[in-house]
């Protein structure tokens, strides 16, 4: 199937873009998104904002501000109370409002399985959306939100994560990677291009602003990290879809070193609610971060042919 053409749409899947952009005219973009994950906490309020967060993303990825969601739900009304999924809207409705957007109705469905997440519509300055693309050689690589949420969920479902450690998980799978709204004007043009990392991991993200002409250097030891992942990979604690991404995205991940399988799982470990990745201008490096707390500086782009080294 071939990617969709029209003179009025600026993006769609092709570049692994996070949404789809729509030009409106008067420097004004759209952005339309969907997303929906299953539970990752026995929370349901939690899930909700979880849920939600992850869905948001995708339009501040962009470097748009969300305007209007739109609940996408399936749910076992059979086996589960309708208390749970009340708990599950009003914490997606509780996050859609803290990223400035109205929730404006969705659609639901009896299913065994229980998913939640949103359509969300967003709108950007065409003078000022990212993309996937457009990282320079020079630029650095900086990561707003630890990685391991996948490996930590995996442990906590195992029972094996401590309270403190299951508490960071949550609290930064719910965090909104609103960098836009933080952005001054000053520093906007030193974004080259941004993706979130979800569900294809650090490596796969990554790889996907890369190119064919440019390489990612990453020093595997500025990764941040959630507390307790390294141990919890040392032990096995590996969702399946790490090692799918492995599989996917091994062969152009050059290892400087030789490292332990679990030391590299942090690489392709898949993320939910994952931070934003982005390509910035050395010279406003440390003015960006500072936007976002925990964001860190783990490598830099380079010229090359599409791959990833770790040093």
């Amino acid at each position: 199937m071939g990617h969709p053409q029209h003179d009025r749409l600026l993006a769609g899947w092709d570049r692994g873009e996070d949404a789809a952009l729509w030009d409106l005219g008067n420097g004004q973009v759209a952005i339309l998104t969907v997303d929906l994950i299953t539970p990752v906490t026995n929370d349901p309020y939690l899930w909700g904002q979880v849920a939600a967060a992850n869905a948001l993303s995708d339009v501040f990825a962009m470097g748009g501000a969300p305007r209007v969601a739109l609940n996408v739900v399936a749910f076992p009304v059979s086996c589960e109370p309708l208390e749970t999924l009340r708990a599950v809207l009003e914490g997606g409705r509780d996050k859609i409002g803290e990223a400035g957007a109205l929730l404006a109705g969705g659609h639901s469905l009896d299913d065994e399985e229980p998913k939640y997440g949103l359509v969300v519509f967003g709108e950007g300055a065409k003078d000022r959306l990212w993309r996937v693309s457009g990282a320079r050689p020079g630029d650095g690589i900086l990561l707003t939100k630890p990685l391991g949420t996948g490996i930590m969920i995996t442990a906590v479902k195992a029972g094996l994560a401590s309270a403190e450690e299951q508490e960071a998980l949550e609290g930064t799978m719910a965090t909104l990677n609103d960098l836009p709204r933080r952005l001054p004007d000053s520093i906007a043009p030193a974004l080259r291009a941004c993706t979130d990392v979800t569900g294809f991991g650090f490596a796969g993200h990554l790889l996907d602003m890369v190119g064919e002409s440019l390489d990612g250097e990453v020093d595997l030891a500025a990764l941040p990290l959630l507390p307790g992942v390294m141990g919890k990979s040392a032990l096995g604690l590996v969702p399946a879809g790490c090692y799918r991404n492995r599989e996917a995205f091994g062969g152009r991940v050059r290892e400087m070193r030789k490292y332990d399988a679990h030391e590299s799982d942090i690489l392709f470990d898949p993320q939910t609610s994952g931070g934003l990745l982005l390509a910035v201008d050395p010279a406003a490096e440390d003015a960006v971060a500072a936007l976002i707390p925990g964001t860190r500086r783990v490598g830099r782009f380079v010229e090359g042919s599409g791959g990833l080294m770790v040093r």
